[in-house]
């Protein structure tokens, strides 16, 4: 948590060392109208239920559940809070303007060790008084967060300083996959990819399926930590979804890992692969 009374460390070096940025601390939601919020709130948590539902059907949806609302509010609220349908086909929605996209490489593809497909996803965290959004790199195999950010925008830095962490700790995968977003058809998303020769994979815009479990783990991230909390502040979240991930991580049970949480299982999995590894250099 930050300090802002402390007298050895000013706020923005507390900012640096809890890896949030100087305008998140000092964010006080604003700009959206207490209804907004709360339509907000109902649009995160139906989407999570129904991540199919488009503008027409989640305002249907909201209209159901005594809302006087229409399309035009609930097409610019999921906007703001970066929702797009998945559909059972690849839609032709393109990424940002002048921004390459690239293949979707996992189909078919076995997965069978850590630090061959990594996937990253961006979800939007609801507040007291507002929102910020929430970015992991996550390990395919293993399930494992490798590394995340919180920001209150949607630049592509705290996704690109999400990745830095990630290869920095762990070493680069062989390929990254994650959707069209704007943020991961950047230059410098890609470039730092490139840089470290890693394989670049882009689902479909709105692909049914193709980032899963990353869409599993915030289903989990938000009925088990962010929706029984009401943050005020950017350090809050971030000190509250910094003790799920560690719990994610390190305790919590995951089914298709035979009980065992990510962490354990990933560094099995990884001290068994540079084994295999050197036994076949040596044979």
């Amino acid at each position: 948590m930050v300090e802002p009374a402390n007298p050895d460390l000013s706020i923005g070096k507390q900012c640096k060392l809890l890896s949030i940025s100087r305008s998140s601390f000092y964010y006080m939601p604003k700009g959206e109208t207490a209804l907004n919020l709360m339509l907000m709130r109902q649009i995160d948590e139906q989407f999570l239920e129904t991540p199919f539902f488009g503008v027409r059907q989640m305002t249907w949806h909201l209209r159901n559940e005594g809302q006087l609302v229409n399309e035009k509010r609930i097409r610019r609220l999921m906007r703001l809070m970066g929702l797009m349908p998945i559909y059972q086909k690849p839609n032709t929605s393109k990424a940002a303007k002048g921004h390459k996209t690239y293949p979707y490489l996992l189909k078919g593809l076995r997965v069978t060790r850590p630090n061959q497909v990594w996937a990253a996803d961006i979800t939007y965290l609801p507040m007291r008084r507002g929102f910020l959004y929430l970015v992991a790199v996550m390990d395919w195999f293993t399930r494992k967060v490798l590394a995340w950010r919180i920001s209150n925008t949607l630049e592509a830095d705290f996704c690109v300083e999400a990745l830095n962490e990630a290869i920095g700790k762990f070493g680069p995968p062989e390929i990254m996959n994650t959707d069209q977003g704007s943020q991961f058809t950047s230059f410098a998303w890609t470039d730092r990819l490139r840089r470290a020769g890693v394989r670049i994979s882009m689902d479909g815009k709105g692909r049914f399926l193709d980032n899963i479990f990353v869409e599993r783990l915030w289903r989990s991230l938000k009925y088990e930590c962010v929706y029984l909390h009401a943050w005020e502040t950017g350090s809050e979240a971030k000190a509250g979804v910094g003790k799920w991930i560690t719990f994610y991580n390190r305790k919590r049970p995951h089914s298709a890992l035979g009980g065992k949480p990510p962490a354990v299982v990933y560094w099995l999995r990884k001290d068994k692969t540079h084994h295999d590894q050197q036994e076949q250099r040596v044979a």
